[in-house]
């Protein structure tokens, strides 16, 4: 009983990354081509997360510093906090904008936020997408099929990926292949292609 239960995860899992693969080649091209353009400018990327989000964009910026799967010079990147100690410091719920007020304070023009979200209505996402906005930065946003809000605040300009799928863990499994796959472009446009392995 718990094998099959075991087995239907990576079945699920595989099926929710095919049907993404031919879904999100698009969108994550246009995500590889603004990240390029922010680097190669001299930019940095912004990312933040909500709830367990947080930690695949910190990931992210880890990645883009230490570098993917092959030596190359630090792209410059960072991921927001999302200490509770920013609840203290602003005397008000970390929720409120605590990202946002980052943003306004760490961004410029031709900087990039990266957000991730399984829910688009989170409301410390949408004020730091809105003060992106504020400081001239383009704007990706990973979120789950229904991107809720998110979508309403998004510029021509910005960048949505929705992942065709509702499930939280199966959404934050394609944002990190997505993740992977933003990095590798950027690699491969800044370095060359590079077999796969």
């Amino acid at each position: 009983m718990l094998e099959q239960r075991i087995q239907q995860h990576f079945i699920d899992s595989a099926d929710v990354k095919y049907q993404s693969a031919q879904a999100l080649s698009d969108p994550i091209n246009a995500a590889v081509q603004a990240l390029l353009a922010c680097v190669t400018n001299g930019s940095k990327v912004l990312a933040c997360g909500a709830g367990l989000s947080s930690a695949q964009a910190l990931q992210f910026a880890m990645m883009c510093v230490a570098g993917f799967e092959r030596e190359r010079p630090e792209l410059a990147a960072m991921a927001l906090s999302a200490d509770a100690g920013w609840a203290g410091t602003l005397g008000q719920s970390f929720e409120v904008g605590a990202f946002a007020r980052q943003v306004r304070a760490l961004g410029a023009a031709g900087d990039v936020l990266l957000v991730l979200c399984v829910n688009g209505d989170e409301p410390a996402l949408l004020e730091a997408v809105l003060a992106a906005h504020e400081r001239d930065m383009s704007v990706i946003a990973l979120c789950a099929r229904d991107s809720g809000a998110m979508g309403g605040v998004m510029r021509e300009t910005d960048v949505q990926i929705c992942v065709p799928h509702d499930r939280a863990a199966r959404v934050r499994e394609v944002h990190l292949l997505i993740l992977h796959c933003l990095c590798d472009g950027v690699d491969t446009q800044l370095l060359g292609e590079q077999e796969m392995l």
